[in-house]
């Protein structure tokens, strides 16, 4: 593994198609903590609160058993995917070079932009409410969704955004450094919300608490929701498993660091959206989010402040991610430049819901693109490095013209096109009523592309042979 690293290193000093930074083993910082740390902090926030407060809408039982079942596959993947970084040395997106081509892979990057670019939004508009809230607290200003609210909610947006800068200013380090701070934020803050929800309700009437029939959620469509959301972090994986140098470090700590995040808060979020219908007798999933929940359980300013903090640890990962994939799509940017540049553009993103839609259906409405684009992407390249490539990838040309990974003209069109199937299927699953409202399209259509992929790939090859 190191002779590869070396190998990649010696070919970014004369690049033929852009770069590729790997890190060699020497320079692996992470831990087993680190990167157990890193992925709590990715899911213990704001995003996935209100993911289980959206899925409450199942009803406990539903809700709590689709959650766990999707977060272990999901996070089984993530573990996959993070093992290609730990091997390598590479970014995630730098590694679909072998699968879609070095030009190819400009598509799953342009992907990661946009959708991590837009989760950094969605981050931050749920802690900008929180702020206006803080405020309305403070200063006496008028609540968001109320007249005259949209200003502390801008003014909450830009100071999000000054803290995104601060977060992403030192690259890597600044996440690892974040997430050790943000974890122990993360453990007070919810050992508290849960004694709060429990003195509220108890655990009998949440169980027993169903939606109103105008407002329920099928099993499919939350698991389909849930697995958009958890599948965008298997895109990332090697973002982070490619600074240790442990292979525990890379699987067993993501995995289990993943998981615990998203069940921690998405369960927290389930519980204080139910909680907080049966004390008032109305359900309203617009609500859902956790200054909402939080103003309405009486928490105050300090639990506000907590949700803006660890807003700012997830986005952190957010949008390393999306600077990381931004830096595959040309050389001419630097990653603490392109850091920057996703980061304004989230900003931009962040105002769409305060003036166009409401923030469920823009939130729902980017949840089913990811869930259709995001699924058969991650697919390919895993069938393509275990199954296809026997994970042995040969780095040294991930930057050569007319190499092993060129294809045609730069671009894989097996991969492309089993990736535009699979986005069909799913699709079309949807369209299924026995599959939309039961498991789901999601996995479905994943294993749909993952079978195209190796038949494609393994008829080309036979056809190379023979010619």
């Amino acid at each position: 593994m190191a002779q590869e690293v070396k190998t990649v290193a010696s070919t970014q000093k004369t690049p033929s198609f852009g770069r590729v930074e790997a890190i060699s083993l020497a320079h692996r910082r992470m831990s087993n903590w680190d990167l157990f740390a890193t992925w709590i902090g990715a899911n213990a926030n704001n995003g996935t609160w209100y993911i289980g407060g959206v899925i409450a809408a199942c009803g406990f039982v539903t809700a709590s058993t689709t959650l766990v079942i999707v977060g272990l596959i999901s996070y089984a993947l993530l573990a996959v995917a993070s093992y290609m970084g730990y091997r390598t040395g590479v970014p995630a997106m730098a590694l679909t070079r072998a699968s879609f081509g070095l030009r190819g892979s400009l598509i799953p990057s342009a992907i990661n932009v946009i959708q991590f670019i837009g989760w950094a939004a969605v981050n931050t508009f749920i802690a900008a409410t929180s702020i206006s809230y803080i405020f309305g607290e403070l200063f006496g200003w008028p609540l968001y969704g109320k007249p005259g609210g949209t200003f502390g909610l801008i003014v909450g947006i830009l100071i999000m955004s000054v803290l995104h800068l601060l977060s992403i200013s030192l690259g890597a380090r600044s996440v690892q450094l974040i997430e050790r701070v943000g974890i122990v934020l993360v453990v007070i803050f919810v050992l508290w919300e849960s004694v709060v929800v429990f003195r509220t309700v108890s655990f009998h009437e949440i169980l027993a608490w169903q939606a109103p029939t105008s407002l329920r959620m099928s099993s499919g469509m939350a698991a389909d929701t849930l697995a958009a959301f958890n599948l965008a972090w298997v895109t990332a994986a090697s973002d982070f498993s490619r600074f240790t140098a442990k292979k525990s470090a890379a699987t067993t700590a993501s995995f289990l660091g993943a998981n615990v995040g998203l069940f921690w808060f998405a369960f927290i979020g389930l519980f204080a959206t139910i909680g907080t219908a049966v004390s008032l007798n109305h359900f309203d999933p617009n609500n859902s989010d956790p200054s909402t929940v939080a103003a309405k359980l009486g928490l105050g300013v300090i639990a506000l402040l907590v949700i803006v903090l660890t807003s700012t640890t997830a986005n952190a990962v957010n949008l390393m991610s999306a600077g990381s994939a931004l830096t595959n799509m040309t050389h001419r940017l630097s990653l603490n430049v392109s850091l920057w540049l996703v980061t304004i553009a989230a900003t931009l993103v962040t105002f769409i819901p305060v003036y166009l839609a409401s923030f469920l259906d823009v939130f729902e409405t980017f949840l089913d693109g990811i869930g259709m684009f995001l699924g058969p992407e991650i697919a390919v390249f895993l069938v393509d490095y275990f199954f296809l490539k026997r994970k042995d990838y040969r780095l040294g040309e991930f930057t050569k013209i007319r190499g092993a990974y060129w294809y045609a003209h730069g671009v894989n069109w097996v991969a492309v096109a089993s990736w535009v199937l699979g986005v069909v299927a799913y699709w079309g699953l949807k369209q299924v009523p026995v599959i939309a409202t039961t498991v789901g399209a999601t996995f479905l259509a994943m294993a749909i592309t993952a079978v195209i992929y190796w038949v494609g790939m393994r008829l080309t090859q036979k056809q190379s042979i023979h010619a």
